[in-house]
């Protein structure tokens, strides 16, 4: 295993970003269609097709899923992925047509120093397309894809990978894009929130500190009092080879979520977006009581890694002004 989502056999991940923008998008395409649901716990997030993804309505899987920076202006990344499955044949089928199915969700990244003055239409479409299309087994972490222009609280935020698998073999994987209102370390420290889930130094291997002082829980709010509800969110695709129906990935979703409250502090604020997609390829049957709940434990676990590789990994952005990245001050 590669400590990647693409450890999850039949899912490919592919990159496309302009550094002069400091944005981009990620695609996570599925070779097949995979059942799919959503978990919303932030405030002001920012989906396309999230309703689609509600366990009781009509389609049940999901050819891929979009990510992007852009805020509302990203949603059109969903479309530019969709052209490129359009050409690969790939869709839901009624009759004569082919609809491919690419629920997504956006952060805000308007504000990183990037030029945005980018004409009459946002790049994203353009952008999803070639990250579709560049889609495979191996990709990078931190400042790329969604994650190039995403930020926390006290440092360069970024794009982060883990995978792990239960007692019984199931895999389950996680990617997130981590552009929190709050922060990933403790306090002015190298420590991530996320230590107690560290799997071989993945992320510094700092552990956390021997003791919490006051300061070091104190609320640490990108922007201060002017922050608002569009700057911030953590996005998260979770996905497992575990046969699940619609309201079971619609369950591993929600308990997948309180792997953001292990690795950001603090989550699901008003001002935050936090989305998790939880997606299965079923290939692996399992016990829909405690079967789900080990498979969410572990999803939970491996969101909180991913988030803070996803940080760990980040480079700072070339811009006056620019938050720090986590290597800068402590690598």
């Amino acid at each position: 295993m590669k400590n990647l989502l693409t450890d999850i056999a039949g899912v490919r991940v592919g990159h496309a970003d302009d550094a002069s923008i400091a944005s981009g998008v990620t695609a996570i395409i599925f070779d097949k269609p995979a059942v799919a649901s959503i978990d919303v716990r932030g405030g002001g997030p920012g989906t396309r097709d999230d309703a689609l993804l509600q366990p009781h309505n009509t389609v049940d899987a999901v050819d891929a899923i979009a990510l992007s920076g852009g805020s509302a202006l990203g949603l059109d990344a969903a479309g530019g992925v969709q052209a490129w499955l359009a050409e690969q044949g790939r869709g839901l089928r009624i009759r004569d047509a082919v609809i491919p199915i690419v629920p997504g969700a956006i952060c805000f990244d308007l504000l990183n120093g990037g030029n945005k003055a980018w004409g009459r239409f946002p790049p994203y479409r353009d952008l999803a397309y070639a990250a579709a299309a560049a889609a495979g087994s191996d990709f990078r972490l931190g400042s790329v894809g969604a994650g190039t222009g995403a930020t926390t609280s006290n440092l360069k935020g970024g794009l982060g990978s883990a995978s792990a698998r239960t007692d019984d073999g199931v895999r389950v994987a996680a990617l997130a894009v981590v552009n929190a209102v709050g922060a990933v370390t403790v306090g002015d420290g190298p420590w991530f929130w996320a230590a107690p889930f560290e799997v071989d130094g993945e992320f510094g291997g700092r552990g956390l500190p021997a003791s919490f002082t006051p300061d070091m829980l104190k609320a640490r709010l990108k922007g201060g009092p002017a922050a608002t509800s569009g700057e911030n969110t953590t996005l998260v695709v979770v996905v497992t080879d575990a046969t699940l129906t619609k309201p079971q990935a619609k369950r591993l979703a929600m308990i997948a979520q309180t792997g953001m409250a292990r690795a950001i502090y603090p989550v699901h604020a008003p001002l935050d977006g936090d989305v998790v997609f939880a997606a299965a390829t079923g290939e692996k049957p399992i016990d829909p009581l405690f079967g789900l709940t080990e498979l969410g434990t572990h999803a939970a676990n491996t969101v909180a890694r991913a988030i803070a590789r996803g940080v760990y990994a980040a480079t700072a952005l070339p811009f006056p002004g620019a938050l720090p990245s986590w290597q800068d001050r402590f690598g």
